[in-house]
C-alpha cells in the first residue's frame, strides 16, 4: 500500500526538492515552535517526523507536513491552560481521532466547511500569529491574549526605536526588520536561477551573520545538544487526565482543525500539479499516525502545510521522495550540527513569523466573497472577530453557526408578490426563493385571492427551487380556476425542472449511501479501495 516506484529521473528531482523543502521548513518549523510557546526543539521533532513517517504514508504525494501556523494559535492557548506537559497527551489523542476517522472513511468530510469560515479562520490565525510575534521580534514577551497584542503593538513599536534603561529591544527590532526587508527584496528581484532559495532562510542566515559580526546582546535560539532532552514523554498521570472532558474537546478540537487544514491542502496541491491525486482518507489515516508519534514525544501537532507543499511542487517533486528526504535532512542537521542553529536570533524567526501572519490576512479573499453578496463577507468578519476577541475554537464556531442560519434562510426564504394591472383581468405572480412546503399556506392565500376570470402570469425566473407541494398546488389551482374562466401562464418545463433537480440531488444523496454500503461489504471481503 505505500510502496511507491522512484526512476532516476524522479529522483534527481526529487533530491533537489528536498533540499529546497528543508531549506524553507528549517526556519518555519523553528518559529511556529516560538510561537506555539514550546521549545524550537519541538517544532523541529514535528518536523522531522512530518517528513520520515508521514511522507512515506501519505495519501497526497506532493504535499509535505509538518508544524503549522495555523495551529500555533491552539497550541499556545493549551500550553497556557494546562502546561507543556499536557501538550503530547492531547496530540496524542487527536492523532487517533483523525486516525479513526480515516479508517472509517471520513476523509471527505472534512472538508465540508464553507469558505467564509476558513478565510476567516485563517485571517483571525494570521492576525494573532503577527500580534504575537510582534513583540517576540523586539526581544519582549506576548501579552495575555490576542486583543491585548493588537493593542501593545504601538508599545513595542516605542521600545524598538527608542530603547530604554540599556535594553536591547532596538537591536533585536533591527534583525527583525532586516529580516522581513530580505523577504520582500528577495521576493521581488530575485534571479530565475535562484527561485529555489527561499526568502525567510535568506533573511535568517543575513540576521544570523549581522548579529555575529557585530556581538549584538539579544536573544537566540536554544536547542539542546541531544534532542532526546526536549522530549516530554506521556506518563501515566497525564493520561489519565485526559479523562477530563476540556481536555477531550480540545483534543477533538485540534483533530478536526488540523484535518480540515491537512484536507484544504491537499485539495491545493492537487491544483498545482498533474500527477496522481490525493487519497484523502488515506492521507487523513498518515496524519493520525504522524500526530500519535508527536503526541509520544510531547512535539507540537502537524498538518499538511501550503507553504512547503507548493514550494516541493514548484521545485520540480515528482513522488513523495523528497517530502521523506527533508525530513532525513533536518535530522542530520538538529543531531550533527546543532551548535548552527543557536546563533540564530529569536527576533529573526519572529520576524518570518510576522510576515506568514500578514500575508495570511489576505484582503483578496474578502473581495472574491464579497462577489457573493453581503452574507459570505459578514460571516468572514464575525470569525475573524470572534477569534481576536475570544479565541480560535470559539470564532471558527460563531462562523459555523452563522453558516448554518443563512443556509436555513435560503433553504425557508420564499417572498411572494401579486401585481394587477387596472382595468384589466392580468395578474403577475413573482415566486422568488425556495417554494417548499413551508410556503404553502402564502401561495395558497394569494391564489385564492385572485378573481374568477384572470389571466395569471406565473414570475419563476427568480425561483430558486420547488418542491412536490407546491408543484402540485400550482397545477391544482390552474384546473381548478378554469372551471370559472380563469388561465394560468407559467413555463412548466422551466418549472418542472427546478423540481427535478431537487429530486435528482436527493436520489443522488441516496444513491451515494447505497454505493458507500455496498463499498463497506466489498471491503470486508479485502476489496476495498482507497478512496
Amino acid at each position: 500500500m505505500f510502496r511507491f516506484k522512484i526512476n532516476r529521473a524522479d529522483a534527481g528531482r526529487d533530491l533537489l526538492a528536498s533540499v529546497v523543502v528543508f531549506l524553507v521548513a528549517l526556519p518555519l518549523c523553528m518559529g511556529i515552535a516560538l510561537a506555539s510557546g514550546v521549545p524550537p526543539a519541538l517544532g523541529l521533532i514535528t518536523g522531522i517526523i512530518g517528513g520520515l513517517v508521514v511522507g512515506a504514508l501519505a495519501g497526497s504525494p506532493l504535499q509535505v507536513s509538518g508544524p503549522a501556523a495555523g495551529l500555533a494559535v491552539i497550541v499556545w492557548e493549551l500550553v497556557q491552560k494546562h502546561g507543556v506537559e499536557m501538550l503530547g497527551p492531547i496530540v496524542l489523542v487527536a492523532g487517533a481521532i483523525q486516525l479513526a476517522a480515516g479508517k472509517m472513511r471520513l476523509g471527505g468530510y472534512f472538508r465540508a466547511i464553507a469558505p467564509p469560515v476558513i478565510y476567516g479562520m485563517l485571517a483571525g490565525i494570521g492576525a494573532l500569529i503577527f500580534a504575537a510575534q510582534f513583540h517576540v521580534m523586539v526581544d519582549d514577551a506576548p501579552r495575555g491574549s490576542g486583543l491585548a497584542n493588537l493593542l501593545a503593538i504601538p508599545e513595542a513599536v516605542y521600545k524598538g526605536v527608542f530603547p530604554m534603561d540599556g535594553s536591547s529591544h532596538h537591536m533585536a527590532a533591527a534583525m527583525g526588520l532586516l529580516t522581513i526587508l530580505t523577504i520582500l527584496l528577495w521576493n521581488a528581484f530575485r534571479p530565475a536561477r535562484l527561485r529555489f532559495l527561499p526568502g525567510p532562510l535568506l533573511g535568517t542566515l543575513l540576521a544570523t551573520g549581522t548579529a555575529a559580526i557585530f556581538g549584538l546582546r539579544i536573544k537566540y535560539v536554544e536547542v539542546p545538544e541531544n534532542l532526546l532532552e526536549a522530549v516530554t514523554w506521556p506518563t501515566a498521570e497525564t493520561m489519565l487526565r485526559m479523562a477530563d472532558p476540556a481536555l477531550l474537546g480540545a483534543a477533538l478540537a485540534l483533530a478536526v482543525i488540523a484535518s480540515t487544514e491537512t484536507l484544504l491542502c491537499a485539495v491545493a496541491v492537487d491544483r498545482m500539479h498533474q500527477g496522481p491525486r490525493t487519497e484523502f482518507d488515506r492521507e487523513l489515516t498518515a496524519q493520525g499516525v504522524g500526530n500519535l508519534l508527536c503526541g509520544a514525544l510531547g512535539a507540537l501537532p502537524m498538518t499538511g502545510v501550503i507553504v512547503r507543499s507548493s514550494a516541493n511542487v514548484e521545485a520540480g517533486a515528482k513522488t513523495r521522495l523528497s517530502a521523506i528526504l527533508h525530513g532525513a535532512w533536518l535530522l542530520a542537521l538538529v543531531v550533527a550540527f546543532p551548535q548552527v542553529l543557536r546563533t540564530i536570533p529569536t527576533a529573526s524567526l519572529a520576524a518570518i513569523l510576522v510576515y506568514t501572519g500578514y500575508k495570511l490576512v489576505n484582503p483578496a479573499n474578502v473581495r472574491q466573497l464579497a462577489s457573493y453578496g453581503r452574507s459570505p463577507v459578514l460571516i468572514y468578519f464575525a470569525t475573524l472577530t470572534g477569534i481576536v476577541a475570544t479565541d480560535l475554537l470559539k470564532g471558527v464556531m460563531i462562523g459555523v453557526v452563522l453558516t448554518v442560519i443563512r443556509l436555513i434562510y435560503e433553504l425557508t426564504h420564499f417572498t411572494l408578490s401579486v401585481q394587477t394591472q387596472p382595468g384589466s383581468k392580468r395578474v403577475d405572480l413573482h415566486l422568488t426563493g425556495s417554494a417548499t412546503f413551508l410556503a404553502l399556506p402564502r401561495l395558497m392565500s394569494a391564489l385564492d385571492q385572485i378573481e374568477p376570470g384572470s389571466e395569471v402570469h406565473v414570475h419563476i425566473r427568480n425561483l430558486a427551487h420547488i418542491d412536490h407541494a407546491c408543484l402540485d398546488a400550482i397545477s391544482a389551482w390552474r384546473q381548478q380556476s378554469e372551471k370559472f374562466g380563469s388561465s394560468m401562464r407559467v413555463e412548466w418545463d422551466e418549472l418542472k425542472a427546478k423540481f427535478e433537480r431537487v429530486k435528482a440531488a436527493a436520489e443522488e444523496k441516496l444513491d451515494g449511501v447505497a454505493a458507500l454500503s455496498a463499498d463497506e461489504y466489498a471491503g470486508s471481503a479485502g476489496r476495498r479501495q482507497p478512496v
